[in-house]
């Protein structure tokens, strides 16, 4: 597994303008492939009447998936470009789409393939992007008088808490790097006495 890899920070959409055509890139995260085809999908029919709707995504955060399309444009000026930016980038769990509505003047592929590469990149810059770094998920089990200045605590050190449950005790799930488990375990020993639960589950990906 890789250690981390960045996305987009949310979907949207930026436009810019080169020799009269508008190119519109329309980017959004994408969890699996099936994600990345149906976002394509509603870029398309938002835009049926728009000349090309390019696109590329990577899934995966080995990048295992890579697909691109130039939907018209001349082999390799479109949707090539917009994934070696993807991929230039670290993007992974990414999707993009680059509208052109054609204005006239004729950019050649070289013109192109910077055109479709570049409005990936601008895009990018103008959204921002997230890196999500491997943990691994632990849960924590206190009781009611702890749970709030567990949580606090967990915050206020940075700690990503991903689910707070609330029973006869209060169950916290949280992502950990695999370097502090065993720091973390002290630390919560000392924190609550050592009335706290502590299990290890499986890897994840949360924010860095």
């Amino acid at each position: 597994m890789q250690d981390e890899y960045r996305t987009v920070a949310r979907p949207g959409v930026h436009e810019t303008e080169i020799n009269r055509s508008r190119f519109l890139c329309s980017l959004a995260p994408a969890a699996t492939e099936q994600e990345a085809q149906e976002f394509i999908a509603a870029v398309r029919k938002e835009h049926a009447d728009a000349t090309h709707n390019c696109w590329a995504y990577v899934i995966g955060a080995d990048a295992s998936v890579q697909k691109a399309s130039d939907d018209g444009e001349p082999g390799g000026t479109a949707g090539v470009p917009m994934l070696q930016m993807l991929l230039r980038r670290d993007m992974r769990y990414v999707v993009a789409v680059v509208t052109r509505y054609f204005g006239g003047v004729k950019l050649g592929a070289g013109g192109l393939i910077r055109a479709y590469g570049g409005a990936v990149g601008e895009a990018l810059d103008a959204l921002g992007t997230v890196t999500r770094r491997r943990c691994r998920l632990a849960t924590v089990t206190v009781d009611h008088q702890r749970a709030g200045k567990i949580q606090n605590d967990l915050r206020a050190t940075g700690r990503e808490v991903r689910d707070v449950r609330y029973g006869e005790q209060v169950t916290i799930e949280i992502g950990l790097p695999d370097a502090d488990v065993n720091a973390f375990r002290a630390w919560l020993a000392d924190a609550t006495a050592g009335t706290a639960g502590f299990e290890l589950g499986g890897e994840a990906y949360g924010d860095a």
